[in-house]
């Protein structure tokens, strides 16, 4: 396989194993170091890249797993699941404002969720894979990662709800 092959192959998805990497992560640094070590071994791999049905989740799942290694070690202590990638331009101030309190709880009550519910929101709400692919890169079965999702949707609006009533029903 040429360079030129293994780049065509690789770099549409690299941007979802970066943002995978930071949603577990939270570091930016971490995050590339994450997605530069994941590329490099799918390039040292090059000649096995036809042998797999899906590139994309299976780097996916090479990503998710290296994450999780690397929360695992010891100099990965102090780091925490956080998702910070929304942006809202060309608002009022008081909307902007308003947004960015309601992003900020959600990645509050993201967090507080089960580490399973957490990547499974990750991968279908965020990253946008469907439950077969998600399914596989979780080996979990397809009705379980619905049942997961929507769980943990359920309890992002039962709790994001609560915060914005402040607590009144």
């Amino acid at each position: 396989m040429t360079q030129n092959e293994f780049l065509n192959i690789v770099m549409p998805f690299k941007d979802k194993v970066f943002r995978l990497a930071k949603r577990l992560l939270v570091s930016t640094e971490e995050a590339e170091d994450a997605t530069q070590e994941v590329l490099l071994k799918l390039w040292r791999n090059k000649g096995k890249i036809g042998e797999y049905k899906n590139v994309e989740a299976f780097s996916m799942t090479m990503t998710k797993n290296f994450c999780f290694d690397k929360l695992k070690s010891k100099q990965a202590q102090n780091l925490k699941i956080v998702h910070s990638n929304y942006e809202e331009k060309n608002t009022p101030l008081q909307k902007q404002v308003e947004l960015n309190d309601s992003v900020s709880w959600v990645e509050r009550i993201i967090q507080e969720l089960p580490e399973q519910q957490r990547m499974i929101i990750q991968l279908r709400d965020i990253e946008e894979y469907d439950f077969d692919e998600i399914s596989k890169m979780l080996s979990m079965n397809n009705t379980a990662v619905r049942v997961a999702l929507s769980r943990a949707r359920k309890t992002i609006r039962e709790r994001l709800t609560n915060t914005h009533n402040y607590g009144i029903k």
